[in-house]
């Protein structure tokens, strides 16, 4: 039988799915539409578009990490209910997209829905209808961070805090791979992914902190500094000092050591690098809250 592009149009209507996944369950069904349909909720797909209305408020971010800590993913999931979220199941789920985002390396979350899911008998967007339909819930991906190591030694850690309202990705660099292979190299990994999560700094360095952003941030002190009504030079060195501290709160490597507040995060750093006898660099962050914009560090 010719499937037309009417029925196409018709089913798609009807289930909300793709137009080649509705184009394809025609085929299958010989052009019978109930047949189609049912095709469709089979593979998760009409369950997915029913539910794909209705509010997503809640979830967690999950991680994964593979290949000896070179490749590291960190994703969020949204779902309507804190008690999904809370499931054993939908973590379970979670940790499954987190470990296939790792090895397929979607460019984003359109590109991931259409990449084969698990076995490759059915395409993630499937796999998540199914899924969907078995729990009674609309869910999507809200967003995924993926790191590949760029430097030649080093380690990615991902740390999800608490029930996975927050998570954290951090890629260390090492001169060795001796080092970078170290239990202490992976504790200071894991001690930079708490403190992000803890303190939420907004760059790894001063010197990563876009000059937009410096200078705004001066402009407002110079102003507050200006209500003083003290000499110009003193207003420069007040505006300064206040920008000082700003980088002081908003840096990591210049904000105090959370585990051990008489240092900064730099000298934990090379107190570490000088027991393991290398060099060690903080390349980049990200951290998620759930429902928040990304913060991330270069």
């Amino acid at each position: 039988m010719e499937i037309t592009a009417k029925m196409v149009k018709d089913l798609r209507e009807t289930t909300g799915a793709g137009m080649m996944d509705c184009k394809k369950a025609l085929v299958d069904a010989d052009g019978v539409m109930d047949a189609a349909v049912d095709i469709l909720r089979t593979k998760g797909l009409a369950a997915l578009a029913k539910k794909a209305g209705r509010a997503t408020n809640e979830g967690i971010i999950g991680g994964y990490v593979e290949c000896g800590s070179k490749v590291g993913v960190m994703v969020e999931v949204n779902c309507e209910t804190d008690f999904v979220a809370r499931n054993a199941d939908f973590k379970s789920f979670v940790t499954g997209v987190a470990s296939h985002i790792a090895s397929s390396a979607p460019t984003d979350v359109v590109d991931l829905m259409a990449k084969p899911f698990a076995d490759g008998t059915a395409t993630f967007e499937q796999a998540l209808g199914a899924f969907v339909s078995k729990v009674g819930e609309n869910m999507g991906v809200a967003r995924f961070m993926r790191y590949e190591l760029a430097s030649e030694f080093g380690l990615v850690t991902v740390y999800v805090h608490g029930v996975g309202n927050i998570g954290v990705m951090v890629e260390v660099a090492a001169g060795t791979s001796e080092a970078a292979s170290s239990d202490a190299f992976a504790l200071l990994g894991r001690d930079l992914a708490m403190q992000i999560a803890a303190v939420a700094p907004y760059a790894v360095s001063r010197e990563k902190i876009e000059q937009s952003v410096v200078d705004h941030e001066l402009s407002i002190y110079k102003a507050q500094a200006a209500e003083s009504g003290k000499p110009e030079p003193i207003q420069q060195k007040i505006a300064e000092g206040r920008l000082e501290k700003f980088f002081k709160e908003v840096t990591l490597l210049e904000q105090d050591f959370v585990k051990d507040s008489d240092k900064s995060v730099r000298q934990y750093i090379d107190a570490v690098a000088k027991n393991l006898g290398t060099t060690i660099e903080v390349v980049r962050f990200d951290r998620f809250v759930m429902g928040e914009t990304a913060a991330s560090g270069e």
